[in-house]
């Protein structure tokens, strides 16, 4: 540790803001994800033995909100459909249709959404998919403190601290111990 602590480029102070500087990038938002629907093989009718095949692929996938599906196809649509018109493999009027062979959905809800072809009997085939979009991660509540003892005991109040917290102060306290 010493060695890199004489022949270091940086400064100790430069040195705490660089390390501040990523401890800060944990409380960055998710960044969203975009997934190829059918990996390589893109949006088309899968073989007989196969016709799961899409509600496989999407069972091995994680999507949370704002993540977004891309379509891939050739002389085929794809549309966004409820959970009948799924169920039946038809849509008179989709919550969502393209056909330009490069469709991209942004899954902008927790819950599940529906898609089909557009093209007739492609859906019956298997060309279809059930997504499941996770719920985000929401803070955890903070925990209930008991009602007073009868006899009137005092309770002690525990503090929560959060171990990103922790480490900002450790890194500061590393940054300014380098730094005499």
């Amino acid at each position: 540790m010493s060695f890199l602590l004489c022949y270091s480029p940086f400064k100790p102070l430069p040195l705490a803001f660089f390390f501040l500087i990523l401890l800060s990038f944990h409380f960055l938002p998710a960044i969203s994800t975009d997934f190829l629907v059918g990996d390589s093989d893109g949006w088309s009718v899968p073989k007989p033995k196969e016709a799961d095949k899409y509600n496989k692929w999407a069972s091995h996938n994680r999507f949370n909100v704002d993540d977004t599906v891309h379509f891939k196809y050739e002389k085929d649509s794809v549309m966004m459909v409820t959970e009948e018109e799924y169920k039946q493999c038809v849509s008179p009027k989709p919550l969502f249709y393209e056909n330009n062979g490069d469709s991209v959905v942004k899954l902008d809800r927790a819950g599940l959404f529906y898609f089909i072809s557009g093209v007739s009997g492609h859906c019956q085939k298997g060309q279809r998919m059930i997504i499941k979009v996770l719920e985000p991660m929401s803070p955890p509540q903070p925990s209930t403190v008991p009602p007073e003892e009868k006899n009137g005991a005092a309770h002690s109040k525990l503090v929560s601290v959060s171990s990103s917290f922790l480490g900002m102060f450790f890194m500061l306290f590393i940054a300014l111990f380098l730094s005499i």
